[in-house]
């Protein structure tokens, strides 16, 4: 007999548990976000003060993101390390290479288990899930080869099995839009700089006090090319409110404004990419 939905996902709950539990203690590699939340609240529940949320703060995230998760860690009474990164001082970074990422992920964990070190903590885990697999992330090959653990790949959680715990356990971001690093809005081997990042976040944020959710501006240069949930596409592209998204994106000095009629989807900027060797 096929096992319900909610059955289903107890299991993976009590996967996720057991896996944690295998741990002596653990530190979260936490965004703010819903997936690393979501381990971090099964770490807190299951390792009580042996948990700790490590958050990295740089240029290459959204303003606000910070505050964000300061807010989510205090509400779950973890310990929370800010860690700053620095990636815009990386020329392998900065160069914006197909695995970039793999830069990025490696400076992080690297500088999470000099920090855990120092703290008493064994384990380094992050919070990809299964969705993740299928793209292309280069950051997974710095987790292998750095130890960095996956709970929520090895439990078995997709995204939405992921927002459905979420909202059982009572998160209050359970249904906050994915988040990504700025540099995702780039297209490979365009250079990453300051002014570029903070242009696509002023982009976002302005779309973001329109109404609009989930959304992305990928950055071509002096073209803005928006990705929103398909529900938005419609509205968007008509008046009143086509005329204050193209008049607000000319403002921060896209000349083109191009409306993607896909919609958004997680990893779209990997089209046409094959990953490096090993990732």
């Amino acid at each position: 007999m096929r096992k319900s939905r909610s059955v289903v996902l107890e299991n993976k709950a009590h996967a996720l548990n057991t896996i944690i539990g295998g741990y002596q203690s653990m530190g979260v590699a936490f965004s703010g976000g819903v997936d690393s939340t979501l381990l971090l609240a099964a770490a807190k529940k299951v390792l009580g003060d042996r948990v700790v949320a490590f958050t990295a703060v740089s240029d290459i995230h959204a303003r606000g993101e910070k505050e964000l998760a300061i807010d989510m860690a205090r509400e779950m009474g973890v310990r929370h390390v800010m860690i700053s990164t620095h990636e815009l001082d990386d020329p392998d970074f900065v160069g914006n290479s197909v695995d970039r990422c793999y830069h990025c992920k490696r400076r992080l964990f690297l500088s999470m288990q000099e920090q855990a070190a120092s703290l008493g903590i064994i384990v380094i885990a992050h919070g990809a899930n299964l969705d993740d697999v299928s793209d292309v992330r280069p950051g997974f090959r710095a987790a292998r080869e750095l130890s960095v653990a996956a709970p929520l790949i090895d439990a078995g959680l997709n995204k939405a099995d992921i927002r459905q715990l979420a909202r059982q356990w009572g998160l209050s971001n359970w249904d906050r839009p994915s988040m990504a690093c700025l540099a995702t809005r780039v297209p490979y081997g365009t250079m990453i700089h300051l002014e570029m990042l903070r242009q696509i976040d002023r982009a976002e944020t302005m779309l973001r006090n329109l109404g609009v959710g989930q959304c992305r501006v990928r950055h071509y240069g002096d073209m803005a090319r928006i990705e929103s949930d398909a529900a938005w596409i419609e509205r968007m592209a008509s008046p009143p409110l086509r005329r204050q998204i193209v008049e607000g994106l000319q403002a921060l000095g896209y000349q083109h404004i191009c409306l993607d009629l896909e919609g958004y989807l997680s990893g779209k900027m990997n089209r046409g990419n094959d990953p490096p060797d090993g990732l």
